[in-house]
């Protein structure tokens, strides 16, 4: 039994310690946002925050959460997150949506710790996190604009 904070609520898992975060997530508790993509932490569509980390939940195993807090794009609340889903809508990101939530959420890492990046840094912070769709132009005005939006 393996317990931790999801989204601000305490849960309690009874997975083996080994399963990946993602499947506790999805399977168990019921919260569909957090996506599987490639299984093996290189697409980013399982981004998920750990503490104040982001992380590949894919490949995270349960037992690292224990006694921590994790949040997936349903408990994406903070101020940083709400400036990023509406600059997401505003600059017209999402195509098929499959990878957004690992988006927003390395994003919202991202602005967490830099509040005004440069290209470079965004282009840095989200490299690892592929959109099907190419959208990385728009990704990349989205995460300025949401910087601008919150207030420093």
């Amino acid at each position: 039994m393996i317990e931790f904070t999801l989204n601000g609520k305490n849960v309690i898992s009874n997975s083996p310690p080994e399963t990946p975060l993602l499947w506790v997530i999805r399977d168990e508790l019921k919260l569909k946002g957090t996506k599987f993509g490639c299984g093996i932490a290189m697409c980013g569509a399982c981004t998920i925050h750990l503490g104040n980390d982001a992380l590949r939940s894919c490949v995270t195993p349960l037992s690292s959460a224990a006694g921590k807090s994790v949040t997936t794009i349903e408990g994406l609340d903070s101020a940083n997150g709400k400036a990023l889903q509406d600059a997401w809508v505003d600059e017209q990101v999402p195509q098929c949506g499959y990878c957004q939530s690992g988006q927003l959420m390395q994003a919202a890492n991202l602005l967490d710790g830099n509040s005004a990046p440069n290209d470079e840094d965004i282009d840095t912070a989200m490299n690892g996190n592929l959109c099907r769709c190419m959208a990385y132009v728009r990704i990349r005005r989205a995460i300025k604009r949401a910087s601008q939006a919150v207030e420093k």
